[in-house]
């Protein structure tokens, strides 16, 4: 770009959280030059295109944590930011459910963290109330969560792109980031489409995460372990099974919920998810390998740490995804009346895991801030949902670079 005057900000990765930060940023301090790379032909292809579609209350999340704030804050954002701009979403509430005795101390635990954390209006009900709002579920005890909703977050990605082009900014699709090159006076994007020059930089890579930050020099802490979620459909004359969100009690050792039911924005009830290894970082399909994302992540020593600690978890997991019927047996608990053929394949999406050399899951937001630049290494459910207040912390972050604009 010779001859072209430097970007102020330049952002990689068109996600969810890539495009509210721009969107932020260019709205704060109009007249910014800012420009977001996406390597994919569209922005919101992997994560953010293929989420469960529901906007998480922050029940589940430790205490004090990051998550716990952002996702009971971005919650309530998002039902504003889909109010004013005219999203579908509905409200629509969840119930966690025990199903035997022995789950009781962790929904109770659970129910502790929500009313720490303020989620708005969560209580404890019995299997009468239980039927009442969900007529097929079974269970001995419950947790209602009345603001639990869901929506399109493909179409809240379009919104917030309208909205940062609508206010300057830019979106370069097809543009995929090799390099990050310090200069004197900027920093030099080597890209598929060329090179560009930014004064300063964000990282968003999702999936590519730790990449990403480690072709602007920097060695993060963490490694992106890609996870496959596999999700199946209840057929639609089946629908009527489920009125909303069905989860049972997490393992709280796990980051994953286990298999629920969730209606969609669209009316559809989906079923899901397992949760394995993807044997590619974009890998959808079992049969999508990539030999060098293997062995990046089977030559980091805390994947085998993990992997000790969960190995008897992983094999359930996988064994549920080969075999139907073991999930329909999860399932039933939940709802005894589906069946086998009640089910038909849907999609799959992959959640970047971050963990550390000790084989610990991060499980926290963790962001890293270098003089020219910010790395949003690891983004976890429910950073869709809390997409606003991520945006606009990272925001706040770079505001050291920049003074506001009439």
């Amino acid at each position: 770009m010779s001859g072209k005057s430097p970007l102020d900000i330049a952002i990689v990765g068109g996600g969810i959280v890539g495009l509210s930060t721009a969107r932020t940023l260019a709205q704060r301090y109009r007249g910014l030059g800012i420009a977001i790379f996406e390597k994919e032909p569209d922005i919101a292809q992997h994560q953010t295109g293929h989420n469960s579609g529901v906007i998480h209350s922050g029940i589940y999340y430790r205490p004090g944590s990051q998550r716990a704030r952002m996702a009971v804050q971005g919650s309530e954002r998002m039902v504003a930011f889909c109010e004013e701009h005219g999203i579908p979403y509905d409200r629509c509430g969840k119930v966690i459910v025990a199903t035997e005795e022995g789950q009781v101390p962790a929904l109770e635990e659970l129910l502790r963290r929500g009313q720490a954390n303020g989620v708005p209006g969560v209580r404890m009900i019995g299997p009468e109330e239980l039927r009442e709002l969900e007529p097929y579920a079974t269970g001995i005890r419950a947790i209602h969560v009345p603001s639990a909703g869901i929506v399109n977050y493909s179409l809240v990605a379009q919104t917030y792109r309208k909205l940062l082009e609508r206010a300057g900014g830019e979106v370069r699709t097809g543009a995929k980031v090799n390099a990050i090159v310090e200069e004197p006076n900027a920093l030099r994007l080597q890209t598929s489409q060329g090179d560009f020059l930014s004064k300063h930089v964000i990282t968003c890579g999702g999936l590519y995460a730790d990449r990403v930050s480690m072709a602007a020099g920097l060695q993060p802490e963490i490694k992106v372990a890609p996870f496959r979620g596999e999700y199946s459909e209840l057929v639609p004359e089946k629908r009527y099974l489920v009125r909303n969100l069905i989860y049972p009690v997490a393992n709280p050792a796990f980051p994953f919920l286990g298999v629920h039911f969730t209606r969609r924005i669209n009316g559809a009830i989906e079923v899901g998810p397992n949760a394995v290894l993807a044997f590619k970082r974009q890998g959808y399909r079992w049969r999508d390998v990539s030999a060098g994302d293997m062995l990046d992540i089977l030559g980091y020593v805390g994947f085998w740490r993990m992997a000790a600690r969960y190995w008897r978890t992983g094999l359930g997991e996988m064994y549920r995804s080969l075999h139907k019927q073991a999930m329909v047996k999860e399932l039933q608990k939940l709802v005894p009346e589906v069946t086998s053929r009640d089910l038909v394949r849907a999609g799959a999406g992959v959640r970047a895991q971050a963990l550390d050399r000790q084989g610990k899951l991060v499980e926290d937001f963790h962001i890293v801030q270098e003089p020219r630049m910010i790395h949003v290494l690891n983004a976890p459910s429910p950073a869709a949902t809390a997409s606003l207040s991520i945006g606009a912390a990272v925001a706040d972050m770079a505001a050291q670079w920049l003074q506001p604009r009439p």
